[in-house]
């Protein structure tokens, strides 16, 4: 493949959106600035590759990079939660998306937008795609008013789905450790769901019945962390405090029976580790998915029946082709995401690929790296879009 020299060039997009309160640090009360990187190859292009995370932070990861060597224009643009979750809420992220795509086609001159959705951006490419095509939130999760009907979002003209989750929430409820009693106290277990206490009755290989105990298990935890947050977002406006926050911890958010039985969702990841490192102390460090938390933010990215981010709910609603890249040791997104993803794809204008042997992020994988950026390349110009 031929290799391009590139100029990264860094910007902002900005905007006005009125707000009740302020939910980022950053900049001033009623104004969005998000930080962007143009990855510009040394020749043309009417076509620009368009990568978001919820909470960014990839514009210097391999495939990015990659794909401007291989002669791609592309766009990272980090959303108004650049580095911080806590608060982070997913309709607004798809309206920042937004902004970002139509500064692309308006100020920079693209006229076709290819969203690549690298990991978490997966569900995201997918949210903001369906509502793209046919925009029907009007309120988040928590009944707040915030109507993407009304924001003018773009449709993108592919989507290429890399190394990518179904949600987050769905992802982090596959995640939760369900042995948790008491959300006060994560050292009050149930042992027989303990799967990191070395006393626990069940270990790996595990039951078919084991396992689906586990994840019952897990889906009420969310549940109840989620009627909670609705209990405390009620009683504040029967108090008349109805933009009243409250954040919180959820504990132990990194066990899940395939990091240690690897014939769970089976691919050639290594057992006991995780795309975060050692899962046992993953569970309760400080970067596992969901530490840290307000009640708006938990219902609109981690709630597994409320969130409106749903990966799978939303690839049914896009017409335009999808690419779809998994990666067979991939120790984050395993085999069973790659192929719900392309499954929940209605039409037929889909393709998959799984790249054997590559990790989540190709880190040290120079020909996983290779392939997997050829794999785009050729489907970008089989469907016309570069």
């Amino acid at each position: 493949m031929e290799k391009f020299e590139y100029e990264r060039i860094p910007y902002l997009v900005g905007y006005v959106e009125k707000s009740e309160f302020k939910d980022t640090y950053a900049g001033p009360m009623d104004f969005v600035a998000l930080e962007a990187h143009l990855l510009k190859p040394k020749r043309p292009s009417k076509t620009v590759i368009v990568f978001m995370h919820p909470i960014g932070g990839g514009a210097y990861l391999p495939m990015v990079s990659a794909l401007a060597k291989a002669g791609h224009h592309v766009i990272y643009c980090n959303s108004r939660y650049r580095g911080t979750d806590s608060a982070l809420i997913m309709e607004k992220v798809a309206a920042d998306l937004g902004a970002c795509i139509k500064d692309a086609k308006e100020r920079l001159g693209y006229e076709q937008v290819v969203l690549a959705g690298w990991s978490g951006g997966g569900s995201l490419s997918n949210f903001y795609q369906s509502q793209a095509e046919n925009p029907t939130i009007t309120h988040t999760p928590a009944g707040d008013p915030y109507d993407l009907t009304k924001k003018g979002l773009i449709p993108a003209d592919g989507v290429m789905l890399l190394a990518a989750h179904i949600s987050r929430a769905l992802t982090l409820t596959e995640w939760m450790d369900p042995s948790v009693l008491d959300e006060n106290d994560p050292e009050k277990t149930n042992l027989e769901l303990d799967i990191y206490n070395a006393n626990c009755p069940n270990q790996p290989a595990y039951s078919a019945a084991f396992v689906e105990q586990f994840r019952a298990a897990q889906v009420a935890r969310n549940r109840k962390i989620t009627a909670w947050v609705q209990q405390k977002l009620e009683d504040f406006r029967k108090q008349g405090r109805f933009q009243e926050e409250y954040a919180f911890i959820t504990h132990r958010t990194m066990c899940d029976v395939r990091w240690l039985d690897i014939t769970q969702d089976t691919n050639e990841r290594k057992p006991n580790w995780c795309y975060l490192g050692d899962p046992r102390i993953v569970n309760n460090g400080p970067v596992a998915l969901a530490r840290f938390n307000t009640l708006r933010g938990w219902l609109s990215q981690w709630s597994y029946d409320l969130t409106n981010c749903n990966g799978l709910k939303a690839a049914a609603g896009i017409s335009k082709p999808v690419l779809v890249i998994g990666n067979t040791a991939d120790d984050a997104c395993t085999p069973s995401h790659t192929h719900r993803l392309f499954d929940a794809v209605k039409h037929d204008n889909k393709e998959m690929k799984e790249i054997k042997g590559a990790n989540h992020y190709y880190f040290g994988q120079p020909a996983q790296l290779a392939e997997a950026t050829q794999t785009c390349s050729e489907w970008l110009h089989r469907k016309g879009l570069a």
